[in-house]
């Protein structure tokens, strides 16, 4: 039996990566000015949620941990601009738009509520 959690047990990674792989799915159909515009933007900002998360669990410090889940939390707020931009530049459908948007309001607050208890353990 485990005694800690794994990173890819953590729900609010996996999100972050379902997410990440959505985002790269839809980014690879784009046009090639796109893609190394926008779509670079994109798929970076949406790696860099799940990536800090990532690195985040690998901290040791108490403050080096909260602040890459800081830097997730920016990185979601990033992707949500560049997914309105996509949208908003005709390259994302209402569909896509649709389905990345919901998948960035449920991770959202799965991301703060993941933050929040790792601020009470520093408290125990």
């Amino acid at each position: 039996m485990r005694k800690y959690e794994e990173l890819e047990d953590l729900e609010v990674y996996r999100l972050a990566v379902r997410l990440a792989d959505r985002v790269w799915e839809i980014v690879m159909k784009w046009p090639p000015f796109a893609r190394d515009t926008l779509g670079k933007q994109l798929v970076r900002s949406a790696d860099s949620i799940g990536a800090n998360i990532a690195e985040a669990y690998g901290r040791f410090h108490y403050g080096e941990r909260i602040h890459h889940l800081y830097y997730s939390r920016g990185s979601l707020y990033e992707t949500r601009h560049w997914i309105h931009r996509s949208h908003t530049r005709g390259l994302l459908s209402r569909p896509d738009h649709a389905d990345l948007s919901h998948q960035l309001d449920v991770l959202a607050p799965k991301l703060n509520a993941y933050i929040a208890s790792k601020k009470r353990q520093r408290t125990k």
